[in-house]
């Protein structure tokens, strides 16, 4: 089975962002229309939509939900959706909006209790994200550095039945100098929880890498990847990364 290409659409103030190490007031504008992008997004082929409420990890709460309602209106594909999710009612109320999986981040630190609720009452539909900064995991919007190693929260999760976890190496993020595979591949060898590689994709050449390391790992144990500002900037041809992907 091939790798699941992710593109990002990151929120902030109503509009389509990349940020760079996860820094609010480092941001640049895409596109000021959500529900535009994702239709372009899924013209171009791809089968998912990752969609991250920058303020909202920040607040504690959704912020951008007009635009995310905008995303759900526009899009057929499926969405997964992250960003200021901390509760049961919080994780209902957008999987009846319409959206496919939910991703817990800093709940999955502070609540773990409610991370494994949440995905024995949806199963299948609940992801976590997992975002470090030098091998610790970051919350809080990656305000937060805990003491916690990215493994050992992985390992609190083994038999929760969450579907994916994705893990971003901060130091990288929008940074284009290629993904952590190092630390991506041994998340995905000690943990029975497909991952999503995301954090560093600059071009064609580290998608080819990622799926040789995926190649030599388990079988779906590195799920896919979700790349940002190289399909922005044009660096990342998205045809040629789905050609790739889908290729043997």
């Amino acid at each position: 089975m091939g790798l699941t290409l992710y593109p990002a659409i990151d929120l902030k103030d109503g509009a389509c962002v990349r940020l760079r190490r996860g820094e609010m007031a480092d941001a640049t504008v895409y596109s000021t229309d959500p529900g535009g992008q994702a239709l372009a997004w899924q013209a171009g082929g791809c089968g998912w939509l990752h969609v991250v409420d920058l303020n909202g990890a920040f607040a504690g709460r959704s912020v951008n939900r007009q635009a995310v309602a905008a995303i759900l209106a526009a899009a057929e594909v499926p969405v997964q959706l992250g960003g200021g999710i901390r509760d049961l009612a919080g994780v209902e109320a957008w999987l009846a909006a319409g959206v496919r999986r939910v991703i817990l981040g800093s709940a999955a630190v502070k609540d773990p209790a409610f991370v494994r609720e949440a995905a024995r009452a949806w199963p299948g539909r609940v992801v976590v994200g997992i975002d470090a900064r030098e091998g610790m995991v970051a919350t809080e919007g990656w305000a937060q550095t805990s003491d916690l190693p990215v493994g050992e929260l992985a390992a609190r999760f083994a038999d929760a039945g969450v579907a994916a976890i994705i893990y971003t190496d901060i130091g990288r993020d929008g940074m284009l100098g290629g993904l952590n595979l190092e630390a991506t591949l041994a998340l995905a060898a000690t943990t029975p929880i497909p991952v999503i590689a995301s954090g560093g994709v600059g071009s064609i050449d580290d998608l080819r890498a990622l799926k040789r390391v995926a190649a030599a790992a388990p079988e779906g144990a590195i799920e896919g990847v979700i790349v940002g500002r190289a399909l922005y900037d044009g660096r990342v041809d998205l045809a040629e990364a789905l050609a790739l992907f889908t290729a043997p």
